[in-house]
């Protein structure tokens, strides 16, 4: 334990942020809604392009769950979504009283399988249970085959909703991840390349859902003189401050970015021609990962340690690392919903480990983490 520790994926300061938060004190603007969430909203949708706008949220999960109101889902529907994934894709599905059928995951980008998606389609309908919506998911940064994805979902008539809570800055075939569904959700988590301390994003080229997520987020207000509902409503806009935050990291967001991909690059290197170890990269020129956390394979048959034993030596040294999600057909909270794959996502648990990949660790800090991997694997 003789070195400072070192983390996952920190937050990290552009120094820009401050002025954004002091202007909101100054101007009282210490509220939910106001300038601040304005100007971030219009950061976002500049930065991402292709006509989009954005409604700055408190949380990626409010997005997704919004998403899903959108597109009406309800009790007794289905929706497909990723099984290799954070709770957080799946969660918003049962907040609609929906059931959640799960796809496994393609070797390359770790993302949906197109092939098990359309299986899935297929057999639900068969079934008399037509999916109402797909969760796409870009998993630690990189992009789904949102192409194969989007055509499956357009030949069967079901929208796309894409989960790029970890994409943002990443690139699929020259379009910015947060693009390319139907809607799209973004997060803004401490951990996130970019932070608003909490919070996240609804993006979308459709104006209508762009003024219902509005109207929803502020607890669907009737335009009256007195306090009206006739909607359910939620508690989901960003706060001034948050938003101020996140205008700040806007400044610098190609920078982290930048820094998370000569991380990852600097791990392939390092690990390079280590038997047993694999590095996630992007499987063509066509995918640009922000590589918001560079993950490892360890193949037991091949370094003779698992990737527990590995994640038990980093941590000896006071270095953080993660097992790869659990698949949520693995989940006890999700137990009994439909699965459809051949192993893949289970695999990636088993063997798959995040190394720290904060924007700010500095070359030191990788060589530190690299260096307990050789050790333990010599």
């Amino acid at each position: 334990m003789g070195i400072n520790k070192i983390w996952l994926s920190l937050a990290h300061m552009g120094g820009g942020e401050q002025k954004f938060i002091q202007e909101a004190f100054d101007n009282n603007w210490v509220v939910p809604l106001g300038p601040n969430v304005d100007g971030f909203e219009q950061d976002i949708a500049s930065y991402l392009g292709s006509g989009v706008e954005a409604v700055a949220l408190s949380a990626g999960t409010a997005a997704l769950h919004l998403g899903l109101v959108l597109l009406g889902v309800g009790p007794g529907d289905e929706v497909i979504c990723q099984s290799f994934t954070f709770a957080a894709s799946a969660n918003p599905i049962r907040y609609q009283g929906a059931t959640p059928v799960f796809v496994d995951s393609e070797e390359t980008t770790w993302n949906m399988s197109p092939h098990y998606l359309e299986k899935a389609i297929a057999d639900r309908i068969s079934k008399g249970k037509k999916p109402k919506a797909i969760i796409a998911v870009h998993l630690y940064g990189m992009p789904a085959d949102m192409d194969a994805i989007n055509s499956i979902a357009a030949r069967y008539g079901i929208p796309v909703l894409e989960d790029a809570a970890e994409a943002l800055g990443s690139v699929y075939k020259g379009r910015k991840c947060g693009t390319l569904g139907e809607i799209s959700a973004l997060s803004f988590n401490g951990n996130k390349i970019i932070t608003t301390s909490g919070g996240g994003a609804l993006v979308t080229r459709n104006q209508d859902y762009i003024r219902q997520t509005k109207f929803l987020a502020t607890q669907a207000r009737d335009n009256a003189p007195h306090y009206q509902h006739s909607k359910i409503g939620y508690n989901y806009r960003m706060s001034n401050i948050c938003a101020g935050i996140g205008r700040g990291q806007m400044e610098v967001l190609e920078e982290h970015v930048q820094r998370r991909r000569e991380i990852n690059t600097l791990y392939r290197e390092e690990l390079s021609g280590i038997a047993g170890i694999g590095v996630f990269d992007n499987p063509s020129p066509e995918y640009q990962s922000n590589h918001w956390l560079t993950c490892i394979m360890v193949s037991p048959d091949k370094c003779g340690k698992t990737r527990e034993d590995v994640r038990l030596a980093l941590d000896a040294e006071n270095i953080e690392s993660r097992p790869l999600w659990k698949p949520m057909h693995l989940q006890p909270v999700f137990e009994g919903c439909p699965y459809y794959g051949d192993g893949t996502s289970e695999r990636l648990f088993n063997d798959g480990l995040c190394l720290p990949s904060g924007s700010s660790l500095t070359d030191e800090d990788v060589g530190m983490v690299t260096g307990v991997i050789k050790k333990i694997l010599s």
